[in-house]
C-alpha cells in the first residue's frame, strides 16, 4: 500500500495505519451524497434509478435527503431523472417496478394507484400491495425476477386469493411486462378499472 501524495492525506493515511482508527480529518460522504454520486455513475438510467429506490426501500436514505443533495449538486449526470425518480419516491413507490407501474399509468392517463396499500391478511400479518385503486377496488402487483421461487410463488398466490376473498380484483404483472409492453399492461388496467365502475 503506498503512502498518499498529497499532504493532509498523507498524515491521515499515517493515522489510519498507526491506530486502526479512521480520524475526525478524514471526509465521509453522507449517505444521501453517495447514493446521488452512485446513481449518476451508473452505465444505465434504470440501474440509476435502481440505486435511488433501494436505498430509499431499505431505509438508507428519505427522499428529502436525496433531494436537499440534489438541490446543492450543480452539475449532476440524469439530474432530471433523479429529480422524478425522487418525486415518485415521495409519492409511495418503493422499488423501480413500482415508478415504472406509476410512469407508465401517467403516459396512458390512467389514475394514479395509492402505493404501499397496507393490508392485514386473513392470518393477521400485516401485507403491502404494490398499486391500488381504493375506489374500484383493483390492485395491481408488479413480480420481479425473485417471485419466480416456488416458496415466493406460493406465497404469492395463498396473498393472491386473500385479496380475492375479501372482494377486490387483482391483476399481476411481470417487471419485465411493465417496462417492455407498457401498452398491454395498460390496456388491461384500463379494462379491470372499467369493469370495477360497472
Amino acid at each position: 500500500m503506498g503512502l498518499p501524495k498529497d499532504d493532509a492525506s498523507a498524515l491521515d493515511w499515517l493515522l489510519f495505519q498507526q491506530s486502526g482508527v479512521i480520524t475526525t480529518r478524514q471526509t465521509v460522504a453522507e449517505m444521501a451524497r453517495s447514493v446521488v454520486d452512485a446513481a449518476q455513475w451508473m452505465h444505465s438510467d434504470s440501474d440509476a434509478q435502481s440505486v435511488l429506490a433501494a436505498s430509499y426501500q431499505q431505509r438508507r436514505v428519505t427522499p428529502a435527503e436525496l433531494r436537499d443533495v440534489l438541490a446543492m449538486m450543480r452539475n449532476v449526470r440524469r439530474r432530471s431523472l433523479m429529480a422524478a425518480t425522487i418525486s415518485d419516491l415521495e409519492g409511495g413507490a418503493e422499488a423501480l417496478s413500482e415508478i415504472d407501474l406509476v410512469r407508465l399509468c401517467r403516459r396512458y392517463g390512467l389514475p394514479l394507484p395509492d402505493l404501499q396499500e397496507r393490508r392485514t391478511d386473513a392470518r393477521g400479518r400485516i401485507r403491502y400491495l404494490d398499486a391500488y385503486w381504493r375506489e374500484r377496488r383493483v390492485d395491481v402487483e408488479v413480480d420481479g425476477a425473485r417471485h419466480m421461487d416456488v416458496r415466493h410463488w406460493a406465497a404469492d398466490m395463498r396473498r393472491q386469493n386473500d385479496v380475492w376473498i375479501a372482494g377486490d380484483r387483482i391483476l399481476r404483472f411481470a417487471a419485465f411486462d411493465v417496462r417492455n409492453r407498457p401498452d398491454v399492461v395498460a390496456a388491461q388496467i384500463r379494462a379491470a378499472l372499467e369493469a370495477a365502475e360497472l
